[in-house]
């Protein structure tokens, strides 16, 4: 039987996030978060890599839903995989369509709105000592 995890009231199979490699289908992570219960919520994320200075995770993101200020002390890449969103960052308004991938630099505030169903990959780095 396969090991069974909690994620926010969900229980999604446990896989594998750190490795000498790690390969997922995109369009796939993204059908599954959408078929979730929490997708109901307006959306739903999984941490797809997890080292101790690295992070990626993908995000499906219903349309007209925002996720709020947030932060980081590494540096981060959101990649565009589905939809249309909207980022602000650093008092910066940016427009983010399909295809399309934004760099923020460490620390920078930003939020992140869909536009219509949207899915992005979110790539956090940081360096030595701040984690």
């Amino acid at each position: 039987m396969a090991n069974i995890t909690s994620t926010r009231g969900a229980a999604r199979a446990q896989e594998p996030t750190v490795g000498p490699w790690l390969a997922f289908d995109l369009d796939q992570q993204i059908e599954q978060l959408q078929q979730e219960p929490y997708w109901q919520s307006g959306r739903n994320s999984k941490t797809i890599v997890h080292h101790e200075d690295f992070r990626m995770v993908v995000t499906a993101i219903q349309a007209n839903t925002t996720i709020h200020e947030h932060r980081t002390a590494g540096r981060l890449a959101v990649q565009i995989l589905r939809g249309h969103m909207r980022m602000h960052a650093n008092g910066e308004e940016f427009d983010l369509p399909s295809g399309t991938i934004l760099v923020v630099d460490q620390a920078v505030p930003y939020d992140i709105h869909a536009i219509e169903d949207s899915a992005f990959l979110l790539t956090i780095a940081w360096p030595d000592g701040d984690r």
